[in-house]
């Protein structure tokens, strides 16, 4: 039985989240704490297979709680769980760079919570977060990254003849995404020869802030994806939250298109519907990158896609994942290339589209 802290100021809460948590024989609530300061004495003590965090608390703060567990190189597994996570978008983004793992956002009301649909992903995530990898410390990119990912661009430019054809890069990522995204996208070089289209697991409201966060680390141009937008070499193009993104054609070029609609894989938006857009798509090839997440979204989709295009899949290294779901669900259906450490994800997309 996995056991779970609980970190909010608001006693409702407290016993709400343990009502949920302890309704599930996987997990049980062994220790509460009112705010951080209490949340910290107590992870400097015991272990704990996860800790449901909340944001706004006297005394100490859930961002200086994580900051307090970097400081002390205590590794806490972590699901921020607050109402600030809806609106408060930069917040959650400055959590999950801090080591938190995922984030549900948690209703106004106590008694909202106790909705099927709340306990349902709140339940999931919860047990994403618990059967995950700690996270490593946080890792800035470093200069010799830059230097590194400068020589693979030297290298694809000299044989960039050889790089021909009409190809896009599409990525795939979910828990653990948006800190797995700062160890790619980043090393991506502005002259590129292919777009970036990319799904990260987030709810409405995130994705601008997982892409201003993105861009401002970037050679490439990093942005949310708008309606109609025309996809260009060196831009990276992230699925808002709460659509499904498809890639069509408009006469001779390829746009971005959102459609409403049910989950698929239990998530919205879903991979598998980006690759199967592209099986129409004027694209020669294509290469699909898989990262870091719970479930399967991205392999039914790469197997609709490989029926009619020519594709390339780079898989994340299961030791460098947060959770080896996705790229373990693309690995166990055949469907993978490569196997690649994250920190060597971008020189692969750049050898596998070259630069111009």
């Amino acid at each position: 039985m996995k056991k779970i802290l609980i970190i909010d100021d608001s006693a409702l809460m407290r016993t709400v989240l343990s009502d949920i948590i302890n309704s599930d024989s996987r997990f049980q609530v062994v220790d509460k704490a009112k705010d951080g300061v209490e949340g910290l004495e107590l992870l400097k003590k015991n272990s704990y297979d996860a800790v449901v965090l909340d944001i706004n608390m006297p005394r100490m703060d859930g961002i200086t709680l994580l900051r307090e567990l970097q400081k002390n190189k205590i590794k806490a597994k972590i699901m921020m769980s607050s109402t600030d996570t809806k609106e408060g978008a930069k917040v959650t983004m400055d959590a999950l760079d801090l080591g938190a793992l995922d984030f549900v956002h948690k209703p106004d009301r106590a008694s909202e919570c106790r909705g099927e649909d709340f306990t349902k992903h709140f339940i999931e995530t919860l047990a994403a977060v618990a059967n995950s990898r700690a996270p490593l410390p946080a890792k800035n990119f470093s200069i010799e990254e830059v230097k590194e990912s400068r020589k693979v661009v030297e290298l694809v430019s000299k044989s960039a003849s050889k790089i021909t054809g009409n190809r896009i890069v599409a990525i795939a990522s979910s828990t653990g995404g948006p800190r797995a995204l700062q160890s790619v996208i980043p090393k991506l070089p502005k002259n590129l020869k292919a777009p970036v289209v990319l799904v990260q697991h987030m709810p409405e409201g995130f994705t601008a802030s997982l892409a201003e966060r993105l861009d401002s680390l970037s050679e490439v141009t990093v942005k949310e994806a708008a309606e109609g937008d025309v996809l260009a070499p060196g831009c990276v193009y992230i699925s808002k939250g709460g659509k499904h993104m498809h890639i069509v054609k408009n006469g001779s070029k390829s746009v971005i298109h959102y459609v409403d609609g049910p989950t698929r894989e239990g998530v919205r938006p879903c991979a598998n519907f980006m690759y199967e857009s592209l099986m129409d798509s004027d694209y020669d090839e294509i290469c699909c990158v898989v990262l870091t997440g719970m479930g399967a979204d991205g392999t039914e989709g790469i197997k609709n896609l490989k029926s009619k295009k020519k594709v390339h899949v780079i898989g994340q290294e299961e030791s460098t994942c947060t959770v080896y779901g996705m790229p373990k669900a693309v690995a166990t259906a055949g469907l993978v290339d490569q196997v690649v450490k994250l920190e060597n994800v971008a020189q692969e997309i750049i050898m596998n589209v070259g630069v111009n």
